[in-house]
């Protein structure tokens, strides 16, 4: 990572930053950035809503990051009176704190509201990843402007969605793509497994957040066993992004009788078990972009309450969800969302994905292609951006 000379001349006096995530996705990226300015600036507080890899690179946690780890329109409604109360406090506690910034990781309808409200008060706020404005609720593009003096990009399509806006757009690119998987990499992975390289291997991902499993469990180990049924050699990869979630998943396979299928459950480590398979059944989100990036061929699944379902699908631009499809502007993986998420249809598709070599190998030359357009560094950009808001005139 490049360095901006002099940052400790230019910032004065010791820096407290407040930051908040809402999911594993977010918890990556926050930890990433704060590692890259501590490095810019030594000794920089960090304080806020955190997840485990936040607080490994020394953010101190005031709430934890399942506090927000929530989906959908409906899901969140039965919630807004308790987060509306934490935004409060958090605005509070981060003006007590004496923060000079906040920066607030994905998780727009908490995070905009919260930067709003420190931004009037003189706060410089960051909004690190664009909310998918190019897909659905393009006027959030008018909200962003009014809530961050700054928005973070990491797809290379995004800042000239905000050119009339009057917001500072930085392209960061995706820091996955840093350590994207190569033509060798299943053959790595499996050894670390200690998976044979003949084995036919299912990756399966049914989602980061407890609400995500309640809605998935059911149907992704379902479909494992009708896989098992036409693949008896089959193994499956179940990386889980925290403890909860993992105890949650092996509570429903014991519970639906799916114990003795050849699972292996992962506490996280979900890079190596896409690396590891040959196809991977994944819920829609950011994980359909690390499958990319594994060059995993894979089929992409999501479930939302009806009325979630209703409210996104008014205001939706794209015919698919999935960024592996977005970034490539047209259907490249199969998407079965709402009803036809079955076990019938995912169970179909992965098999077939299987049986068919030259499609797959196809994906995973597209899917490198990916990653060497989002490989950019980003945690020098990052900080760098936050340096120079740092400095800017309040």
């Amino acid at each position: 990572m490049h360095r901006s000379g002099g940052a400790r001349d230019v910032v004065a006096g010791d820096v407290t930053i407040g930051i908040v995530a809402g999911e594993a996705s977010g918890d990556a990226l926050a930890a990433l950035l704060i590692q890259a300015v501590r490095s810019r600036i030594p000794g920089t507080r960090f304080v806020g809503v955190a997840g485990p890899k936040m607080e490994e690179a020394g953010c101190e946690a005031w709430a934890p990051l399942e506090t927000l780890s929530i989906r959908g329109f409906s899901e969140v409604i039965a919630r807004v009176p308790g987060l509306w109360r934490l935004r409060r406090a958090l605005a509070r506690r981060m003006r007590e704190a004496g923060v000079q910034m906040f920066v607030g990781v994905d998780a727009p309808d908490f995070n905009l509201g919260l930067e709003r409200m420190l931004k009037r008060r003189g706060i410089r706020t960051i909004h690190f990843v664009s909310p998918s404005v190019w897909a659905w609720r393009r006027e959030r593009i008018a909200t962003i402007a009014r809530s961050a003096n700054r928005l973070f990009a990491l797809f290379p399509f995004e800042p000239p969605l905000y050119e009339n806006a009057g917001l500072t757009v930085t392209y960061v690119g995706h820091p996955l793509a840093h350590n994207a998987a190569t033509a060798d990499s299943r053959r790595s992975a499996r050894e670390q497994l200690k998976i044979p390289l003949a084995q036919p291997v299912f990756a399966l991902l049914p989602g980061s957040r407890q609400s995500e499993l309640e809605a998935h469990s059911d149907l992704v180990l379902r479909t494992a066993a009708a896989i098992h049924a036409q693949k008896p050699g089959a193994a499956f990869l179940v990386p889980l992004a925290t403890r909860a979630t993992r105890d949650k998943f092996d509570a429903d396979r014991y519970q639906l009788e799916f114990d003795t299928l050849p699972m292996t459950l992962l506490y996280g480590h979900a890079r190596d078990a896409l690396e590891a398979a040959d196809v991977a059944i994944v819920a829609s989100g950011t994980a359909t972009l690390e499958a990319a990036l594994a060059r995993c061929p894979h089929v992409i699944f999501y479930r939302v309450q009806p009325l979630t379902e209703w409210y996104v699908r008014r205001k939706y631009l794209l015919p698919y969800v999935g960024l592996p499809n977005v970034l490539a502007g047209r259907f490249v993986v199969a998407e079965f969302l709402q009803d036809d998420a079955t076990v019938e249809n995912l169970t179909q598709a992965a098999v077939n994905l299987y049986d068919d070599t030259v499609t797959r190998r196809r994906l995973e030359a597209l899917f490198g292609a990916f990653a060497q357009a989002l490989d950019v560094d980003t945690a020098a950009l990052a900080s760098d951006a936050v340096v120079a808001e740092l400095v800017a005139p309040r």
